[in-house]
């Protein structure tokens, strides 16, 4: 693996390194199945060659995860993104709750991806965060538009893992880490965010002409 000059100042634009650190955060926050061991091993590899601020969070998750039994990791993995809302890792939830207008926002997600050449599995929703870090690696300009347009989400998942002590708040301070600063008003938007919480339904809402509407429960799990 290549070694990549070491920054630690975040900005708009991308670095070489960005899309290994993507994809390695991806990997790591895929529901633990029977290839997890196998991601493990890449992720930490690939962390080793990354800025110390995005590197060190993935390697202190790295060191935990390959000390817990994967069973043990799969029922955390399950006890924290499925059954609770506030650690929810459906980025356009934060935005839009369980409103029609967040079945927009999964579908412009979906047409995105298709511009870019990337199709999704039925059993994929486009606003996972793994899926969008997934995409990230592939399309890094787009990708860091969609994570800088998600940065209030984002950081209040990461706060509500922090908060819970979860394992997987280490991975999304390595996310945050590649993202440039939380500016003025992605302060106020996450300040919002936690104070009112996601949408409700809006009533009364136009309903969309030909647009499929997707409605996926926010807590449901992740990618498997």
């Amino acid at each position: 693996m290549k070694a990549f000059k070491k920054k630690t100042t975040r900005t708009d634009r991308t670095d070489s390194w960005h899309p290994y650190a993507w994809q390695a955060q991806s990997l790591l926050l895929a529901y633990p199945d029977e290839q997890f061991e196998q991601r493990l091993t890449l992720a930490g590899r690939v962390a080793a060659s990354l800025p110390e601020p995005v590197a060190g969070p993935l390697l202190r998750f790295t060191a935990h995860a390959e000390q817990t039994a994967t069973a043990d990791l799969t029922t955390a993995y399950v006890a924290t993104f499925d059954h609770r809302k506030r650690c929810c890792p459906y980025l356009t939830y934060y935005a839009h709750g369980d409103t029609r207008k967040r079945g927009l926002a999964l579908l412009r997600l979906k047409q995105t991806y298709a511009a870019a050449g990337w199709r999704l599995t039925d059993d994929e929703l486009p606003d996972h965060l793994a899926v969008v870090l997934e995409f990230a690696a592939t399309d890094p300009a787009t990708g860091a538009r969609l994570l800088t347009e998600h940065r209030a989400g984002l950081e209040l998942l990461r706060l509500a893992l922090n908060d819970d002590g979860s394992p997987w708040a280490h991975v999304l301070d390595s996310v945050s880490a590649t993202l440039p600063a939380l500016a003025g008003d992605d302060r106020e938007a996450v300040l919002r965010l936690a104070a009112q919480g996601p949408p409700e339904e809006q009533v009364g809402l136009d309903p969309y002409a030909s647009s499929p509407v997707f409605l996926p429960d926010p807590v449901v799990g992740g990618p498997r």
